[in-house]
Formats: structure tokens, C-alpha cells, sequence
């Protein structure tokens, strides 16, 4: 009689953790990721900001450099759909300099129709 219990509650337990939604949550929070050697080059950044029209969504984002020399930023924009799921193909990642104690405006558009959602990758 225990086993069965206990059989019926792993089989409850594991159906349970199968129920999922089929979507990835993205944190309005995360969409700015940057890594630590660059604000350890002077790099801050602004959150993108997303601009949706009926055709194609766009982001900007601004990049300041508060040192005395260039620094050459490599950044990609990540792009979701209304679920939260990821949009393919992937933007190729690019790379900008930045001016010394200067500021520099970053674009990215989505390759397809649907997106709601961009996420802005930095690193050196």
C-alpha cells in the first residue's frame, strides 16, 4: 500500500512539473546586458528603447565614453516575439568605437515581422 502511495505521488509530481507555458519570460528589467570590462573602460549605456511600426520594430540605444581615449564596443540586438521566444536568424554581432569622452547611438531592426521585445549584448 506505501508503494503505491508513494508511486502515485512521483507519477502527480512529475506530471505536474511537465506543465509548462511555451514561453520565455524576458525581464523588462534584462534588456541591456553589458559585460564587466567595459564599464572597467569607461563604456555606460542606456537601456534600448524599441520603436514598433506595422512593417518592422527598430531599437537605440546610447553608448557614452567618459575616457580620454576611443574604445571599440562589440554589440548585438536580440530580438522576441510576443510569446517571449527568440527570433531567427540572429543579427550579426557589430562593433562601433566610441570617441573619447563622447557618445555614439546604436540602431538595430528586427529581420522579421512580430517583434515586441529587444535585448541590447555589449562586451570589449
Amino acid at each position: 500500500m506505501k508503494t503505491v502511495c508513494l508511486g502515485l505521488l512521483l507519477c502527480s509530481t512529475l506530471l505536474a512539473g511537465c506543465h509548462s507555458r511555451p514561453e520565455i519570460a524576458v525581464n523588462e528589467e534584462q534588456t541591456l546586458v553589458m559585460e564587466s570590462s567595459l564599464l572597467a573602460a569607461g563604456i555606460s549605456a542606456e537601456k534600448p528603447e524599441l520603436t514598433s511600426s506595422d512593417i518592422q520594430a527598430t531599437a537605440s540605444a546610447k553608448l557614452f565614453n567618459e575616457r580620454r581615449k576611443p574604445v571599440t564596443v562589440h554589440y548585438r540586438f536580440y530580438w522576441y516575439d510576443a510569446r517571449g521566444l527568440e527570433m531567427h536568424p540572429l543579427e550579426a554581432p557589430r562593433s562601433i568605437t566610441v570617441p573619447p569622452m563622447g557618445a555614439v547611438t546604436l540602431y538595430g531592426t528586427a529581420n522579421g515581422l512580430g517583434a515586441h521585445k529587444a535585448r541590447l549584448y555589449l562586451y570589449l
